[in-house]
C-alpha cells in the first residue's frame, strides 16, 4: 500500500487525520536528526497494525512530504 503523507513534526500529540483527500499525520518529535521519520514510522506501525520493518519512506526523508510503502501480508 503506497500512501503520500504531510507529516506534521513538533505538534502536542500524534494524531493521523484524513483532511479533503490529504492524509496528514501529526507527530511530537522534532524534526531533527532523523527523528521524526523514526516516530512516523513507529506511528504508522501501530495505527495500522503492521511491524516497523513493513513500513519504508520511498520518498521525502528530509521533506514533510513523504511517500510512504506498508507492506501487508496479502500484498503480492
Amino acid at each position: 500500500m503506497i500512501l503520500n503523507i504531510k507529516v506534521m513534526p513538533g505538534a502536542k500529540k500524534d494524531l493521523y487525520k484524513e483532511e479533503g483527500g490529504l492524509i496528514k499525520v501529526y507527530l511530537t518529535a522534532p524534526p531533527v536528526d532523523g527523528r521524526a521519520n523514526e516516530a512516523l514510522v513507529g506511528f504508522l506501525g501501530r495505527h495500522f497494525g503492521v511491524r516497523g520493518s513493513a513500513i519504508e519512506i520511498i520518498k521525502g526523508l528530509k521533506s514533510r512530504n513523504k511517500v510512504i510503502n506498508i507492506k501487508t501480508l496479502n500484498a503480492v
